[in-house]
C-alpha cells in the first residue's frame, strides 16, 4: 500500500512539481529603500531650467512710500512758498510792516520830504546815485500832485499782499482821505511796489486806484 507521499504518485496530478536545486543558497536581498523623496532623480544631458527671479514686493513698496512722502514735501513747499501766499507776521511783509511802509511814504508826500520820497522811488539805488538833482525834482512834482488831491491819508486795512520774492512785494490798501480845503472823508483803495532791504522796507511805486501815479 503506498504511503502518503510515495514516490508512485504521478506528477502534475495536483500541484506542480517542487524543484529544490540551490537548496543551501539563501534569499536575494530587498532592493534598498529610498528616502520620502522617491528614488534620485535621472540625470539628464542638459543643464535644469533656472528659476525665475521673485519680484521684490518690498522694494516697490518701499519706492512708492518714498515717492508719496517727496510728493507731499513738494506740494507743502509750494503751498507755503512766497508766490500768491497770504500775509503772516514773521513774513518779511506782514500787514503791520507794509502798513508803517506805505505810511510813512504818504507822509512824505504830504509833507514835501524829498529826500525820502526819493529814496523810496529809487527802491534801494538812492545812496549809489552821485547827482540826485532829477530825482529831487520828479519828489517835487509827486508831492505837489499828492497835496493838490489830499490834505491827509490814513491806511486804514491791507486788503492783499502778493509776494513776488522772499523780498519783494505788491500791496492791494485802503486808505481814509481828506480833501483840501475841507472837512469830507472818503475810503480809497491805492497799490504799492514794495522792496525790502537792508533792514529797511521802500515804496518803489505807488498808484491810486482812482488816480494816476505818484
Amino acid at each position: 500500500m503506498p504511503g502518503p507521499y510515495s514516490s508512485d504518485r504521478p506528477l502534475g496530478a495536483h500541484e506542480p512539481p517542487f524543484d529544490d536545486t540551490h537548496p543551501s543558497e539563501p534569499l536575494p536581498a530587498p532592493p534598498p529603500a529610498f528616502g520620502p523623496a522617491g528614488p534620485p532623480p535621472a540625470t539628464y544631458p542638459w543643464p535644469p531650467p533656472l528659476p525665475y527671479p521673485k519680484p521684490r514686493r518690498r522694494r516697490l513698496v518701499i519706492g512708492a512710500a518714498l515717492a508719496l512722502l517727496l510728493a507731499a514735501a513738494l506740494t507743502a513747499v509750494i503751498l507755503r512758498g512766497p508766490h500768491g501766499g497770504p500775509t503772516t507776521p514773521s513774513g518779511p511783509f506782514s500787514d503791520a510792516i507794509a502798513k508803517t511802509a506805505i505810511q510813512g511814504y504818504l507822509d512824505a508826500l504830504e509833507h514835501r520830504d524829498f529826500e525820502a520820497i526819493g529814496r523810496n522811488t529809487l527802491c534801494g539805488i538812492y545812496d549809489a546815485v552821485r547827482d540826485r538833482r532829477t530825482d529831487q525834482a520828479l519828489a517835487k512834482l509827486s508831492s505837489d500832485a499828492f497835496r493838490k488831491q489830499f490834505a491827509e491819508a490814513k491806511v486804514t486795512t491791507i486788503d492783499k499782499i502778493v509776494y513776488w520774492s522772499d523780498y519783494q512785494a505788491q500791496v492791494l490798501f485802503s486808505m481814509r482821505v481828506q480833501r483840501p480845503g475841507g472837512s469830507e472823508t472818503s475810503e480809497v483803495q491805492g497799490v504799492a511796489q514794495l522792496l525790502s532791504q537792508h533792514n529797511q522796507v521802500l515804496v518803489c511805486s505807488y498808484v491810486l486806484r482812482t488816480a494816476g501815479t505818484y
